[in-house]
């Protein structure tokens, strides 16, 4: 369990490219056979990846949660961004193909992740009440279609864990996919002070690089980073980026408040 401490902007404007990448880039969490998690500060996110090979992968306790078994105290999304896999819980079998989303509440105690082809990627939050575990088909997410072909960032954002989808405590979970030609993500930017942001790129062809903006307005940095590698966004900072090729990201929100319209827009103009 990687920790990640939270960082004032004040400070971040002095870092440079190797302590940002030390201080907010999730590298390494998808290895064959292993379950890697890491713990952030930011609202107590935790960002991890399960890729199962020839036997199931058991979801683990960690000391840092301080808890008798992970789902104690917390909830967790899931989405699958492979081939066909499954996930138990508690003797109960869900079946998720690529882009289907699992959602387990704060209670339950054995997860456990098959299948050679796929790869979950969860996110987890503290929850202080129990909701029921849900699946959602890729083909039921709540759709929002944003952009144009002329700003290159005509995009779908499909909405799972949300106010009128998958029930939840605080965390929200969708996935965003480009329309042909567009390959800005969250353009303009924008900030939301009341929750924190956490983006998981994936489906990025070999040998292009994802460019992830972030920072205050006034004060933005940049990060390359590769496919299926992610990024923590405090809430003082603009959720913006943009890719070399088309991809695809998750976007995982924990915090104040759960409803996806609070955003606090960004002029384009005012970026520097």
């Amino acid at each position: 369990m990687r920790i990640i401490h939270t960082v004032h902007p004040e400070d971040f404007v002095k870092y440079n490219t190797e302590q940002i990448r030390e201080r907010f880039l999730l590298d390494k969490l998808v290895h064959h056979g292993q379950i890697n998690c890491a713990y952030t500060h930011y609202d107590r996110m935790i960002v991890g990846a399960a890729k199962p090979t020839s036997g199931a992968l058991t979801l683990g306790n960690y000391d840092q949660l301080k808890s008798n078994f992970f789902l104690e105290r917390r909830e967790m999304g899931i989405i699958n961004i492979a081939g066909k896999g499954s996930i138990a819980v508690d003797g109960t079998t869900y079946e998720l193909d690529k882009l289907d989303c699992l959602y387990i509440g704060k209670g339950s105690k054995d997860v456990q992740f098959s299948g050679s082809e796929a790869k979950f990627i969860f996110f987890s939050c503290p929850a202080h009440a129990e909701h029921p575990i849900q699946l959602m088909k890729a083909t039921d997410a709540t759709p929002a279609e944003m952009g144009s072909a002329e700003t290159a960032n005509h995009r779908t954002i499909n909405k799972y864990v949300h106010t009128e989808g998958l029930k939840s405590c605080q965390l929200m979970l969708g996935v965003t996919n480009f329309k042909k030609g567009s390959i800005w993500n969250t353009m303009p930017p924008h900030l939301h002070d009341r929750r924190m942001e956490a983006y998981f790129y994936f489906d990025l062809p070999e040998s292009q690089r994802i460019i992830h903006f972030m920072g205050e307005p006034h004060e933005t940095r940049h990060l390359f980073l590769n496919n299926e590698e992610a990024i923590v966004s405090p809430s003082w900072s603009i959720h913006s980026g943009v890719a070399t090729s088309s991809y695809s990201f998750i976007w995982a929100m924990a915090g104040e408040n759960i409803s996806f319209t609070d955003m606090d827009p960004v002029n384009i103009m005012n970026l520097k």
